[in-house]
């Protein structure tokens, strides 16, 4: 059985990415949690991981670390679990999306860290304006593309290509990161997120979360 390690739920927006995708797929696996920023967190992670970092997927004798890697080595392995369209033109967008999500928005993801317990109104963005206008930017770009996908792939179900998929995934700690930070979305990106929210292995993370005993002051602001 396929073995995911991943850190706390409370925090762990990369760890968030491959499980719900694991849930929502329903691939069966089994979770290691090794708590963040612990002494000996790293060298616990590095039993598993080459990186000493999480999430980190163990399939048999396969190691595969980085949570987009991992999605897409759910989507090879289990075709069936639909994490990418099967249409060609679509599935190149929808990679395109997920990177976008991979290796950008760091304004808000450096102010906003994920904490699924609190709510936070107004606390994510600092005093500098600059920084505030940086925000400000990646969040007008996120409700425009969701906005923008849900309206074209809305025949097709309430995801962001109609059909749940890694993008989603990919996604679904910015929507955490909204809802803690009460963040204003339009009508339709709201939608979505609540969407995202409503999802039973969503709701089963956040539920986990609350139950955990660790709390990181960095992102308790």
């Amino acid at each position: 059985m396929l073995r995911l390690i991943i850190g706390n739920k409370a925090y762990s927006s990369w760890s968030l990415r491959p499980w719900l995708a694991l849930r929502v797929a329903n691939i069966p696996f089994d979770e290691t949690l090794i708590p963040l920023y612990e002494d000996g967190s790293p060298e616990k992670a590095r039993v598993f991981s080459p990186t000493g970092k999480v999430p980190c997927l163990i399939d048999g004798g396969i190691t595969v670390w980085d949570s987009l890697a991992i999605l897409e080595y759910l989507a090879e392995t289990y075709p069936e679990a639909g994490l990418w369209p099967t249409d060609r033109a679509r599935r190149a967008e929808a990679r395109a999306v997920a990177a976008e999500m991979h290796s950008g928005f760091m304004p808000v993801r450096q102010n906003m860290p994920m904490n699924t317990r609190k709510v936070l109104p107004g606390k994510g963005f600092p005093e500098a304006e600059d920084t505030r206008a940086a925000i400000a930017k990646d969040i007008a770009r996120i409700d425009g593309l969701w906005s923008s996908l849900r309206a074209r792939f809305a025949a097709d179900g309430p995801f962001l290509f109609g059909s749940f998929t890694a993008v989603d995934a990919m996604f679904a700690p910015v929507v955490s990161r909204f809802k803690t930070y009460d963040i204003a979305l339009s009508d339709a990106a709201q939608a979505y997120a609540d969407t995202i929210l409503a999802l039973p292995a969503m709701q089963d993370w956040y539920a986990a979360a609350e139950q955990e005993p660790w709390v990181l002051p960095h992102c308790e602001k």
